[in-house]
């Protein structure tokens, strides 16, 4: 969860109902919207992003709303969305949910980015755009995700902040539905939500190259790996496109958005991001396996459950290093050891604490690290939320910073490390001794050039790229997530173009 106060980050839970007490073990709630109050308005000078209609609180009176206060890059709120669907088909007439999305980066402020969001998480009810924090600070908002309680009579009767939504609030919805039974319209409501176009690729992420210079991609989009030659020609389809987590023949093995790949002979291991686990793709057998995980959400923090096997937690970068497979696990804020002997995962960095913390393995803190790569024994991490971009000394045992200052403070500045501002960057690859990095959010490919310390734009234009992969020395292929393709880039020639995947 993030919490903003004085621009600092805080995993405290905050929860008040008019029917309990707050748990003053999970911290104090602050400023709160007047409970039993009409609920502020919802509309914004930005508007709604999935429908054509300006939807107001009361039109929706008789209803009994939820609004959920997110931003898409934050892994939290992405947590909430199948608990959201949950409560969405328990009270299917009772309940409306109304997603107030008020971004935290610049990118996630436009429309056309949310909508994309949208329709990556599969979210069935309709957003509004809170740019400029007008709904947020009018409810007294302070963390990512939140979710606020309106009764059918248009006040609101609680608020909580953090994932475990579905836990917490159906038992009050369930009571609302009840107690307001005779007041409740359960007449439903069309939406006219806007529809994604459909693909061949869709919300393409990461990529690595195989051993005949192919490449295998994890096609998120459509939760399934392909394998595509030079020419963009699709050579395998691993994955029913199902939404679960099954294993089993190409064909019938099934993931959930699918992001991290790492080759290891003739095993493919993917991060299955969304069922929590790693999964072992065998390319001679044609059989893919869950080796951890079991699509539980992992937690661990602090001084707890080191050196036992632990369940992944939204993992989404993977690096391969002797016996070991290094996992960016975005989810719990850490760096996992899958080891290739016992089959078991381990924590080996990050306390838990969401945070741009250096120091020793177990002390240091990382926010919702996404990409993994290795030079010599170093290992290198794309910190997503907060920017930056990390070092682990394998040698030393330590983490330090090479690029970021803090999880609210981001930009796009090229020039020395100690100056250079990214924003929200995914990926980052090694190549001649240098990294490259998808700068996701400022829709660019950079280079760290690591003995000058310079960071340098490579390529830009792009719409939020998620990996990079080198086919050759000067080719580059970028998988352009939000416009559902691949571009290649020629360094030599500077050369950009699309690549006509086929079926």
């Amino acid at each position: 969860m993030r919490k903003v106060s004085l621009f600092l980050i805080c995993c405290a839970l905050t929860l008040f109902f008019t029917s309990c007490t707050q748990d003053k073990s999970k911290g104090s709630a602050e400023a709160q919207v007047d409970s039993g109050k009409l609920a502020p308005s919802i509309q914004t000078e930005s508007g709604w992003v999935n429908t054509s209609k300006n939807w107001k609180l009361s039109d929706f009176k008789g209803k009994i709303v939820l609004l959920d206060f997110w931003t898409y890059g934050c892994i939290n709120c992405q947590h909430i969305i199948p608990d959201l669907d949950k409560l969405e088909k328990k009270f299917p007439n009772e309940l409306v949910i109304i997603g107030v999305h008020s971004g935290k980066f610049s990118t996630e402020k436009e429309n056309a980015k949310i909508l994309s969001a949208i329709e990556k998480f599969g979210i069935h009810h309709p957003v509004v755009n809170d740019a400029g924090f007008k709904v947020w600070k009018e409810y007294h908002v302070n963390a990512w995700p939140t979710v606020v309680l309106i009764n059918p009579k248009g006040e609101v009767v609680g608020k909580y902040s953090g994932e475990g939504v579905y836990k917490v609030m159906e038992p009050y919805i369930q009571k609302l539905a009840k107690e307001d039974k005779s007041i409740i319209d359960t007449k439903p409501i069309a939406f006219d939500l806007k529809k994604a176009p459909k693909t061949i690729l869709r919300f393409p992420s990461k990529m690595i190259k195989s051993a005949d210079g192919d490449v295998f991609i994890s096609d998120s989009g459509h939760n399934r790996i392909l394998l595509i030659d030079q020419e963009g020609n699709i050579k395998e389809k691993i994955g029913s496109e199902q939404e679960k987590l099954t294993d089993g023949s190409f064909h019938s093995a099934s993931f959930n958005e699918p992001q991290g790949l790492s080759l290891i002979g003739n095993k493919l291991y993917v991060a299955d991001t969304k069922d929590n686990s790693l999964r072992e793709v065998d390319l001679v057998n044609k059989v893919v396996k869950t080796v951890s995980g079991d699509g539980r959400l992992g937690y661990y923090f602090g001084n707890s459950d080191w050196g036992v096997n632990v369940l992944p937690n939204s993992p989404w970068g993977l690096f391969h290093k002797g016996d070991n497979i290094y996992v960016a696990n975005a989810g719990n804020h850490q760096i996992l050891r899958f080891d290739l002997k016992n089959g078991e995962m381990y924590r080996f960095a990050g306390s838990g604490a969401e945070e741009l913390e250096n120091g020793t393995l177990k002390i240091a803190g990382f926010a919702q690290p996404s990409g993994i790569a290795g030079i010599g024994n170093d290992l290198y991490i794309a910190d997503t939320e907060a920017s930056a971009i990390r070092k682990i000394d394998l040698d030393k045992k330590e983490v330090t910073t090479l690029i970021g200052m803090g999880l609210f403070v981001f930009g796009d500045r090229d020039g020395p490390f100690r100056q250079a501002l990214l924003q929200h960057v995914t990926s980052i690859k090694a190549h001649n001794g240098d990294l490259y990095i998808a700068d996701t959010y400022n829709g660019k490919i950079k280079k760290l050039d690591l003995k000058t310390k310079e960071v340098s734009t490579v390529v830009g234009g792009l719409n939020e790229p998620n990996d990079l992969v080198f086919v050759s020395d000067n080719l580059i292929w970028i998988s352009n997530t939000n416009d559902h393709e691949i571009v290649t880039y020629n360094m030599a020639t500077k050369e950009k173009k699309v690549l006509n995947v086929k079926e």
